[in-house]
């Protein structure tokens, strides 16, 4: 490391091994990785719940206040927190993350929330077999159920993306690098990110 204070953020397509590569980038270089992390760390800021953030974790619905805030202090009614009020929660606690440490974002619209920011933006695919493959080994489906997760998720994260980035998901232009981690292995698509980010002065 050369003292300078590295931001890293990864999308990735479902089943690509894009959280791996996030995890392998943050254990070489020793600084973390947020993810499902970063909803406690938002939910624990705003005084909401993290089931709240949880349901609303990459997806665009529109929840109860009465049904998931904390304190409880809301009575059945009308009150109701949209996506766009929990972007704003999630966006302000990624920009804090930011300024105060060197990070690894997963997802979440880092790039676009950190676009003013000094960062490498990478994107993670994999071809969809070895996605299928990858998703069937984690979580013990078999190839059709895992072909029909892989296209429901990816639909709901360039949803997600799409409508508050108001780019295009997965689109190379979006990103500082696209790497397809099936050619060179989790370890080694980490190692090359690490180099091609070093070379450009982003690490």
């Amino acid at each position: 490391m050369n003292g300078k204070k590295t931001i890293i953020v990864i999308g990735r397509q479902f089943g690509s091994g894009g959280k791996l590569v996030a995890e392998t980038i943050g254990r070489i270089l020793d600084i973390p990785v947020y993810d499902k992390e970063l909803i406690a760390k938002a939910a624990e800021e705003s005084g909401f719940s993290k089931e709240l953030f949880r349901k609303s974790d990459e997806k665009r619905n529109l929840f109860s206040i009465s049904s998931f805030f904390s304190s409880g202090r809301f009575g059945p009614g009308d009150n109701y927190v949209g996506d766009n009020e929990l972007f704003k929660i999630q966006s302000k606690v990624i920009q804090g993350i930011a300024e105060e440490s060197p990070a690894v974002f997963v997802g979440r619209c880092a790039d676009y929330i950190l676009r003013e920011t000094d960062r490498l933006s990478i994107f993670i695919t994999a071809p969809l077999e070895d996605r299928i493959r990858r998703v069937c080994g984690r979580m013990g489906t078999d190839r059709n159920e895992a072909s029909s997760m892989i296209q429901k998720v990816d639909r709901s994260r360039a949803a997600y993306y799409n409508f508050f980035s108001f780019g295009d998901w997965g689109v190379a232009s979006n990103y500082d690098l696209c790497v397809d981690s099936s050619i060179l292995g989790i370890e080694k698509t980490a190692e090359m990110i690490i180099s091609f980010g070093k070379e450009g002065g982003k690490i």
